[in-house]
């Protein structure tokens, strides 16, 4: 028996980060993990996105990209941030095991370790700690549509993986992940179609900015059906994806078909029943203040326990767990949990919405600012682009939803004055580098 005072399933963003912080503060972890280290932000998601969005960006701007060369690129990326994971998880009071772990009881994980390597464990192990963190990640949600398992159908793990750019690309789904993809391909010259069943693309960010990026990346090229569901994929020769839109069946072709309608937890194998942790239809139930799920002593962070499904979330849910379990006080707000789509130009976002402020009848003020008054803007060739920034009564700020060029770096600033129950007045006394978008936020009106 291996007994350690965390066991953590699960070596993503949340495990990973995790089982370090718990190791400096004297803490003895083991970690588990069936696949690569890094889980699926660094393998199959974020990261090589990133660096094809970084190249798509190139391409727009009329330097030549060779598909390879930039899969290659993408490869590299994750190969090295992957083996920093594995050296990380090497330090002192931390254990790395390569295996599929299914909970025993509340205490006890049995791990049927990999022939990869697990250490000195036998082929089934079990561990016992008083802590276990389940942070087991999610995977791609499939609808229930007609012939969306046949061959050319893929989710965003697969499409990384491709080795020739399509020339036609039709896209299930305007999140996040839809969105990235068809700014990807459209840059480098395929025909992008997305398919979208809700009025908006984006509908957890604020409408306003959600249409603004959807026209202009239609300005671009792509194609949006929206209030259309798929009724069936079919393949004849190439693959035809057939859409019902306001009563009428549309078909379109398409050489490959991205299914992007969201994640779904992974929560099957781990024994939850025998552990007796209680999930729904979103994933591991959990205390929304210490993720600790029904069962004493077990918890669930990031995207399996569905409340955030982001790999910060998960990151600083798993600082939150382990304060927690040393009975640290910490100043950590999951509620201001900023976000962005790297898309170009980008969107991101903190805080509350002007759709959900008028549903919770919020008195509050709208404040704007617009990329084309900025100089920065100007000299860089960036000026599509709006800052929305709500405040309440007090000028205290409620949230603040950009697009434009570095977007996600304006935001990051507003969400640490919303930490500080900071007022747009001291965001505007707040000194600011000259020349630099940033200066926007200062003269919102």
């Amino acid at each position: 028996m291996n007994n350690y005072d965390i066991i953590i399933i699960g070596s993503g963003p949340g495990g990973y980060r995790t089982a370090a912080y718990a190791a400096q503060h004297g803490m003895s972890v083991t970690i588990i993990e069936r696949a690569e280290a890094g889980g699926t932000c660094l393998n199959s998601g974020c990261i090589p996105t990133k660096a094809l969005c970084h190249d798509a960006e190139l391409a727009a701007l009329g330097v030549h990209a060779c598909f390879a060369a930039m899969m290659q690129r993408k490869q590299a990326i994750v190969e090295q941030l992957r083996g920093g994971v594995e050296q990380l998880m090497q330090q002192p009071g931390i254990t790395f095991v390569r295996g599929t772990a299914r909970l025993k009881d509340r205490h006890t994980v049995v791990v049927n370790v990999s022939e990869e390597g697990g250490g000195a464990c036998s082929a089934d192990a079990s561990f016992t700690a008083p802590h276990i963190i389940i942070a087991t990640g999610s995977r791609a949600k499939m609808p229930p549509i007609d012939g969306i398992g046949i061959e050319g159908v893929v989710t965003s793990t697969e499409l990384l993986s491709i080795d020739r750019q399509p020339q036609r690309l039709v896209i299930i789904g305007a999140g996040v992940i839809g969105l990235e993809f068809a700014n990807i391909f459209r840059s480098l010259g395929s025909e992008v179609t997305v398919i979208e069943f809700q009025k908006e693309c984006l509908p957890a960010m604020d409408g306003d900015i959600a249409k603004r990026l959807r026209k202009l990346l239609e300005k671009r090229g792509v194609e949006f059906s929206m209030q259309s569901g798929v009724q069936s994929i079919t393949r004849d020769g190439c693959l035809h994806v057939s859409y019902q839109k306001k009563g009428k069946e549309v078909t379109v072709d398409a050489d490959l078909v991205l299914v992007a309608t969201g994640r779904a937890a992974n929560v099957e194998g781990l024994g939850l029943e025998d552990a007796g942790v209680e999930c729904d239809r979103r994933g591991i139930v959990v205390n929304p203040d210490t993720f600790e799920t029904n069962v004493s002593g077990i918890y669930a962070i990031g995207d399996v326990n569905g409340r955030q499904m982001l790999a910060h979330a998960a990151t600083y849910q798993g600082l939150r767990v382990v304060n927690h379990i040393l009975g640290r006080k910490d100043d950590i707000n999951l509620d201001i949990m900023p976000a962005a789509v790297f898309t170009q130009p980008e969107a991101a976002c903190v805080g509350l919405t002007e759709e959900q402020l008028k549903e919770a009848s919020t008195i509050f003020t709208t404040h704007k600012g617009y990329y084309r008054s900025n100089g920065k803007a100007l000299a860089i060739n960036e000026t599509e682009g709006i800052v929305k920034l709500f405040t309440d009564e007090q000028d205290r700020i409620l949230g603040c939803h950009i697009l434009g060029a570095h977007a996600s770096d304006m935001v990051q600033e507003v969400a640490t004055l919303m930490n500080r129950q900071g007022t747009l007045q001291q965001l505007r006394d707040t000194v600011h580098i000259h020349p630099t978008l940033s200066e926007i936020l200062t003269e919102l009106t």
